[in-house]
């Protein structure tokens, strides 16, 4: 335990403790990566960690390696906890081999607290050396270890580095050129697939060309095996194997009743003299008799684009779920009129219809059009509520609707909470205060931005369940932004993040029930990949849910865990005041190496649960490829859930797809499915619904719906850990000076 410490106490001991630990440096052990006669990837020059067995957080960088452009990063450059390695199991060649890598540690504090190690076990006489001693160093500069190898005998090569998770002092170690001298290179060869990846429905089957290639001496006979596929899948070679230098097909073939998700399968190639794997990693679609669509577009004006229903929120309350989406898209921003779909039985059955009163297509409303549909329930007053924004015959937002509802299902004509007043809008939210000891309870809050004022954000607030509404007020730093999304803590504090345009997320707080709000703080900065294929993927914009003691969980997509960039994983900031924010932590989808993309994230959680045993779910749209165009991009819908607190996650499963972006609606900023999407939780099952486009029929130009999961999806277990080291980019820390594209 570190607290009570100080550093000159530590540093007394640091010279008598570092001789002692570093003569009893013990060993640890990974699991066998692969049997060779050679290192794979000793340089890391493939821009990943192939061919290593990885443990805690590892990664690849280009900062100021030893040769080439990587070198591994074991350890993060924030405080982690305990042990991070690679290893690789090898076979020393005959001759006089000798094993050599590079390593430069990182380490500003002691090494009785933190250090590098390295260990090679002798698997054939089982017997361990510590070929690096623990090591606590900063700044000395790459150095080199050498040891001589017995030909023929079986090694792991283990290179870690410690950290105690002390504030303020992260220890990471960097190792590069790792390899065999000296050695006469017995036949070896190696294998890789083709694709790598490969999405089919359950009951469908897919193929990948497995190659092989000689590495080192003659050509060996290879024998070709698959692990890992999922209940009811089958695997076959043709041929079985081949002499290296050939190529079999594999074809992975599922049942009607394989379940759901997305397997890493590992196909080995044994030979003679080595053996070697690679990956394949097979999605199955979650599109059986659990897919239900909800609602559907009825409208016929030729002005917008039929079937379209895009952009969804939903909010539950008891066993009750209410939702609402855009229907009928309009190129150019907004809807023909925004639905309701509701179910009183958590999900499993329900009921729709179209919002009165709005749109001059729908029961007698005035507006040209509308958008931006947000949900939520009163529960002092009884009262269901869903905002729209109301757009008129110019395409301009002209303020907040909020219809409202005793039961869910029969709706009152909108009353106008904000606007009509010759301002432009956009991108509204609702939430209110549903705890009964709250000195706010019964009070409601709309956030919406002001698009005439450079998305200035304001704030308007109701104590009368919706029928009137406060004049607006903005937070004290006069911030700018949009997307905001309220949501009140037990003690009727509201905490709001929102979006700066896309490049941060900050919030602002209330501890007065509205009639004040403080200045911003900062969440996070955005670092975002642009999405292929020109799809509208509300880039930046949160997703923000809380748990029952009040702790905010805060979403958005975001590229820093991966190399230069590439693509976006799911990420997350948690706060229990609203001004001070967690690291961003990372949701293990898939590996930072896997060329998927993920966005528009909808993070839900359970109220009922709270802190380190807090129950999540979050459904999003993925491409499996992010390298891809608009004609190729496959678009599909994801889940994945933790049951503490977000620690560790679950097997990311596919809901919904592969959809192509022809088959959704059409608009001047891409194909759209919504900026943004919606979890809520019930009865333990995570809620969603999500945009499905289908091949459309009968004359119809799209046929673009609103589905859902019957009875919503289990919240499960998992044992991947989230992460949130190491980052691998970073965005220049600079806002936009000017506003973001309007995004109606």
């Amino acid at each position: 335990m570190k607290h009570p410490r100080t550093t000159t106490w530590r540093r007394v001991l640091a010279g008598a403790a570092s001789a002692a630990l570093v003569l009893a440096g013990a060993a640890w052990t990974a699991s066998p990566a692969q049997a060779a006669t050679s290192i794979t990837n000793g340089g890391f020059e493939t821009g990943d960690l192939s061919g290593w067995t990885t443990t805690g957080t590892a990664t690849v960088t280009t900062s100021s390696p030893h040769g080439g452009t990587y070198a591994a990063q074991v350890g993060g450059t924030s405080p982690t906890n305990g042990t991070s390695s690679i290893a690789q199991s090898f076979t020393a060649p005959s001759g006089s081999p000798q094993l050599g890598f590079w390593y430069d540690v990182f380490c500003s504090d002691t090494v009785t607290y933190d250090w590098a190690i390295a260990t090679l076990k002798d698997t054939t006489a089982n017997t361990t050396a510590t070929v690096l001693p623990k090591t606590c160093t900063n700044g000395a500069g790459w150095k080199q270890v050498t040891t001589p190898l017995t030909a023929g005998h079986g090694y792991t090569l283990t290179l870690s580095s410690k950290d105690d998770n002390y504030p303020g002092d992260p220890t990471y170690t960097l190792y590069d050129d790792v390899a065999i001298t000296g050695g006469t290179a017995a036949n070896d060869f190696s294998i890789n697939d083709s694709p790598a990846s490969a999405t089919v429905n359950a009951g469908g089957s897919a193929s990948s060309t497995i190659s092989t290639a000689v590495t080192a001496g003659s050509a060996q006979s290879v024998a070709l095996s698959a692990s890992g596929l999922p209940s009811g899948a089958t695997a076959s070679f043709n041929p079985a194997s081949v002499t290296a230098g050939g190529s079999s097909t594999l074809t992975v073939t599922t049942a009607s009743s394989t379940p759901s998700g997305t397997y890493p399968i590992t196909v080995t190639g044994t030979g003679t003299s080595a053996t070697h794997t690679t990956g394949f990693s097979l999605t199955v679609n979650g599109t059986g008799s659990g897919l239900v669509q909800v609602s559907a577009d009825p409208f016929t004006n030729s002005t917008s684009q039929h079937a379209t229903e895009v952009e969804p929120d939903t909010f539950a309350y008891g066993n009750t779920i209410v939702t609402s989406s855009q229907v009928g898209r309009f190129t150019d921003g907004g809807s023909s009129d925004i639905s309701w779909n509701t179910s009183t039985d958590g999900g499993a059955t329900w009921q729709h219809g179209m919002l009165p009163g709005i749109t001059t297509y729908q029961g007698g409303g005035s507006w040209a059009r509308v958008s931006d549909p947000s949900v939520a329930y009163d529960a002092r007053h009884g009262t269901w509520m869903i905002t729209g924004l109301v757009i008129d015959a110019a395409a301009n937002g002209a303020g907040v609707s909020v219809s409202r509802s005793a039961d869910g299902v029969n709706w009152q004509n909108p009353v106008l909470a904000v606007g009509n007043d010759g301002r432009g809008y956009d991108k509204e939210w609702i939430v209110c205060d549903n705890t009964a000891s709250s000195p706010h309870f019964g009070n409601c809050y709309i956030e919406v931005d002001v698009t005439s004022s450079g998305n200035a954000v304001i704030m308007s607030t109701s104590t009368d369940g919706g029928a009137t509404w406060s004049t607006p007020s903005s937070p004290a730093s006069a911030d700018a932004g949009l997307g905001g999304q309220p949501l009140v803590q037990p003690n009727g504090s509201v905490i709001v993040p929102f979006s700066t345009n896309g490049t941060s997320v900050r919030s602002f707080t209330s501890t007065d029930g509205g009639a004040s709000w403080g200045s911003s703080v900062l969440v996070a900065n955005v670092s975002s990949a642009t999405v292929s294929g020109s799809l509208r993927s509300g880039d930046g914009l949160p997703s923000a849910e809380i748990d029952a003691a009040g702790k905010v969980y805060v979403a958005w997509q975001d590229c820093r865990f991966r190399t230069r960039c590439s693509s976006n994983d799911i990420v997350y900031s948690t706060s229990t005041d609203g001004t001070s924010w967690s690291a961003v932590t990372r949701i293990p989808i898939d590996p930072t190496s896997s060329g998927a993309d993920h966005f528009i994230p909808g993070f839900g959680v359970d109220h009922a649960t709270s802190g380190a045993t807090a129950r999540l779910g979050v459904y999003y749209y993925f491409y499996p490829n992010a390298n891809c165009t608009a004609s190729t991009c496959q678009l599909e819908v994801g889940f994945i859930s933790s049951t503490d607190g977000g620690g560790t996650w679950s097997t990311a499963q596919t809901v919904a797809g592969p959809m192509a972006l022809s088959q959704i609606a059409s608009t001047t900023q891409g194909a759209m499915v919504g900026d943004y999407l919606s979890t809520s939780v019930v009865n333990g099952k995570a809620v969603a619904i999500f945009a499905v486009g289908k091949a459309p029929a009968g004359g119809q130009a799209f046929d673009e719906g609103m589905y859902t999961v019957t009875g919503g999806l289990a919240l499960r277990a998992g044992i991947t850990p989230s992460i949130t080291d190491p980052v691998a980019f970073t965005t220049p820390n600079s806002e936009r000076s000017t506003p973001a594209a309007i995004r109606r």
